[in-house]
């Protein structure tokens, strides 16, 4: 079954997903703060000659510390502690500080010490004797698996999933210099920036008509290909990679992209960086594989750098030559079932994916998924279009004919944060 598209409305703006972002923060803290206690206590009592009283011992006088480390890492994690090595670092190591800091305070008032010069300076050195086995584990719990359990608890898709959580496509306005947008394997045609317009207002109304907020990343109007916006970020869960796109002239593209994905708050980002280049349309999500086109865009430092990323997340990347199409997913994109469906004559090898459907058109080729059932997909291959509907799927059909005129696709022109 296909469906008409809807009449263009405004886009609308995603709010932010802060519980699941605070939620990750406690887990990843709560987990640094039991592993860094764990850690110390058996430390001791093997450093004690495994005297089974030291255990009881050093659990005590760590709780307080280890309490107080939890507070302050869930605080930090909200902060950004776990968006890179350094900021990550620093927060367990001031974390771990703080704690151990507070609590060893606690436990000499508690005896009822009063506090001379001397007892202060106790307290300090503690940090280089007492507690320095603590400070360091949460440093280094924190820098490491912290940091992974946040990505995790943010990553998990489902959390929330039946409780009104949206889905967010982020979408960008064509340039005023749309016409001048790069192509590489077809012949460039003349462009109607008006219905070009048009178009775009009608694809992101389709979007907004089934369920998924736009946001609109900030305008480009002297970057000709920027309205592309796929190719500038890339999501895995709640990873957004920045990419780094393999046309000069494109390179710029990625600074709004990534302003954009800052302000939807909860995401974890990483970058592409030279030498290796990246376009998002080179990037087909299957699960839990993903299959990198090796493009004229996308070389291979920055599929080696993707595989990097992503294989603490468990996905695997597998790299697939791309010589007669722009990107990857020019070529190919997959249903909902992970059936990659393409057209064979743009295909370097279809031998590369476990299910290949062959499609009749060109346009047929590409289906961006909006739901379990429901896929979008070109005006232009409207016997693809049938194909995919006799499949079981209901298929909301989008004109974007000025947009392939620049080796556009549906996919291109929009990125779903979910």
């Amino acid at each position: 079954m296909t469906t008409p598209v809807p009449a263009a409305s405004a886009p609308t703006i995603r709010t932010g997903r802060q519980g699941r972002v605070v939620l990750a923060a406690a887990v990843s803290a709560f987990v640094v703060a039991l592993v860094s206690y764990l850690v110390t206590v058996l430390a001791y009592f093997i450093g004690n000659g495994h005297q089974a009283q030291t255990i009881a011992q050093v659990a005590n006088y760590f709780l307080l510390s280890t309490i107080i480390a939890f507070v302050l890492l869930t605080v930090f994690n909200l902060l950004g502690a776990t968006r890179g090595w350094l900021p990550a670092l620093a927060g367990g190591l001031g974390g771990g500080v703080f704690a151990a800091l507070v609590g060893t305070t606690v436990t000499v008032a508690s005896s009822g010490t009063a506090f001379t010069p001397d007892v202060v300076a106790y307290v300090l050195s503690s940090l280089l004797s007492l507690n320095l086995v603590f400070v360091l584990a949460v440093a280094l719990v924190e820098l490491t698996l912290g940091r992974r359990v946040f990505a995790r608890v943010i990553a998990f898709r489902n959390i929330g999933r039946g409780s009104g959580e949206r889905r967010v496509a982020l979408v960008r306005i064509p340039a005023s210099n749309l016409a001048d947008g790069e192509v590489t394997h077809i012949e460039r045609s003349t462009i109607d920036p008006e219905l070009a317009d048009e178009q775009w207002d009608r694809y992101c109304a389709a979007l907004v008509a089934e369920g998924w907020e736009t946001v609109e990343v900030p305008a480009a109007p002297e970057l000709a290909d920027s309205v592309f916006i796929e190719d500038a970020v890339v999501m895995f869960g709640d990873l957004a990679v920045i990419t780094r796109p393999g046309a000069e002239a494109r390179s710029k593209e990625t600074v709004g992209a990534e302003q954009a994905v800052r302000e939807l708050g909860g995401l974890t980002i990483r970058r592409i960086e030279q030498p290796g280049t990246l376009d998002g349309g080179d990037v087909l999500k299957v699960g839990a594989t993903v299959y990198v086109g090796r493009s004229s865009r996308t070389n291979s430092e920055g599929v080696r750098q993707l595989r990097t990323l992503l294989a603490p997340l468990g996905y695997t990347v597998i790299a697939v030559p791309v010589s007669k199409a722009l990107h990857l997913k020019s070529a190919v994109t997959a249903l909902p079932d992970g059936t990659i469906i393409g057209y064979e004559p743009i295909i370097d090898d279809p031998s590369m994916f476990d299910r290949f459907l062959p499609m009749p058109e060109e346009g047929g080729a590409h289906v961006v998924v909006l739901g379990p059932d429901t896929v979008l997909m070109a005006a232009s291959a409207p016997q693809s279009a049938a194909l995919v509907a006799d499949l079981g799927y209901r298929v909301v059909v989008v004109d974007i004919s000025e947009f392939e005129k620049l080796e556009g696709c549906v996919t291109c022109l929009s990125v779903r944060v979910r």
